[in-house]
């Protein structure tokens, strides 16, 4: 099984905004060698989730992760992130599609924050 990671994230309108998460898919892409580690967009950037999703499965997935880089559980990832998931199940029966939830929530990620933020 081929597997891939998209890091889902909101998007901006300046590029730079998008450099934490070009980071950040390099870090992920080095502790995970065997797996597609690919960013994707829900606005104003590119590629969207969709062509991200494309790309993967092109490229040999057959599992597929996706994590959104978000702080918390607000609409787009209650209503909006939801529906974009369930097209692409239609489009890509055969793909395995997992929702992870949002990394601001998980408390190993709190936690780093609260340490940068303390100075520790």
């Amino acid at each position: 099984m081929s597997t891939a990671i998209i890091l889902f994230a909101h998007g901006a309108r300046d590029p730079e905004w998008a450099r934490p998460f070009e980071r950040l898919r390099d870090a992920v892409a080095a502790r995970a060698p065997g797996a597609q580690v690919r960013l994707a967009f829900l606005e104003f950037m590119s590629p969207d989730l969709d062509g991200a999703i494309a790309a993967a499965v092109a490229a040999g997935a057959t599992a597929l992760d996706v994590v959104p880089v978000f702080m918390a559980q607000g609409g787009h990832l209650k209503r909006d992130l939801p529906r974009m998931l369930d097209a692409a199940r239609a489009r890509h029966p055969a793909l395995r599609l997992t929702l992870r939830g949002a990394v601001g929530e998980a408390d190993a990620v709190i936690e780093a924050m609260a340490r940068h933020i303390a100075g520790a």
